[in-house]
């Protein structure tokens, strides 16, 4: 009997790149399960983060050319790391608030991971969007809805840890309100450019996966060792019910078949 190959196993993916993806996604959940545990977690944050990165990137690349992925992810990390540049500088549009030295390296003050983590995630809550609406300024909206839950966690989390800090209280666990309304006007943005530079062709059930994971994740990180249930139930909720919803409706997507813009 000859030997079996990775490709001849039915639950082994057969394309590269979606292999890479889900390793490159396990890699960001082994880093994840120390973190509660760790008086000084820089390093396994920037571990998380790039994996993250990582995953996002090889998991697009399964749906639309890599050129197609390389110049979106370009695009994204320099806009939200010049975006991250003037918040911190001005004040607009989240707010008063300034990085700590502590994450490394930065680019003008903003550490690296952070622009990273913008295109990680915002790739995931485009998907969320595309099952839940078509073309058009309600994907946007949805878009933006989606990827600023997960700041419902993250900001207090990334304070808690003292990467960031912000100069006036807010009412949600010390963070302003106009943070959110920064997040969702920049996240809108952040959409309109995936769907000029990533058109849809049809659905990505692992980058859906990749979302709900940071909101089961983040939701009993701070419900079970944070010792903040209500960032954990308010987050999660809110992450975990759009990505139900999207969960759901993709019945209504066609399914991918080739990777879009191979050819482009």
């Amino acid at each position: 009997m000859g030997r079996t190959t990775m490709a001849q196993l039915d639950w082994w993916p057969s394309s590269p790149t979606l292999t890479v993806g889900l390793v490159a996604a396990a890699v960001m959940a082994l880093a994840q399960a120390p973190v509660p545990f760790v008086d000084d977690d820089r390093l396994l944050t920037t571990v998380v983060v790039v994996a993250f990165f990582a995953a996002t990137c090889a998991l697009a690349a399964d749906v639309w050319a890599p050129r197609r992925v390389a110049v979106a992810a370009g695009v994204v990390v320099a806009g939200t790391l010049a975006l991250e540049f003037v918040g911190h500088t001005t004040g607009w549009p989240f707010g008063a608030y300034d990085y700590t030295p502590a994450l490394v390296p930065q680019i003008g003050g903003v550490p690296v991971v952070v622009p990273l983590a913008w295109w990680a995630m915002a790739v995931p809550a485009r998907e969320v969007a595309a099952r839940l609406a078509g073309p058009g300024w309600a994907r946007v909206a949805l878009g933006a809805v989606a990827l600023t839950a997960w700041d419902l966690m993250l900001d207090p989390q990334m304070v808690e840890s003292g990467y960031w800090v912000w100069e006036a209280d807010g009412p949600w666990q010390g963070i302003p309100l106009s943070n959110y309304a920064g997040w969702l006007v920049s996240s809108a943005v952040v959409m309109v450019v995936l769907d000029r530079l990533l058109p849809l062709p049809g659905s990505s059930r692992p980058l859906l996966v990749l979302y709900v994971w940071w909101g089961i994740s983040e939701a009993l990180a701070f419900i079970v060792f944070f010792g903040d249930p209500l960032v954990g139930v308010v987050g999660g909720a809110a992450m975990l019910g759009l990505g139900a919803l999207a969960w759901r409706g993709d019945r209504h997507i066609p399914r991918r078949t080739t990777t879009y813009g191979s050819r482009g």
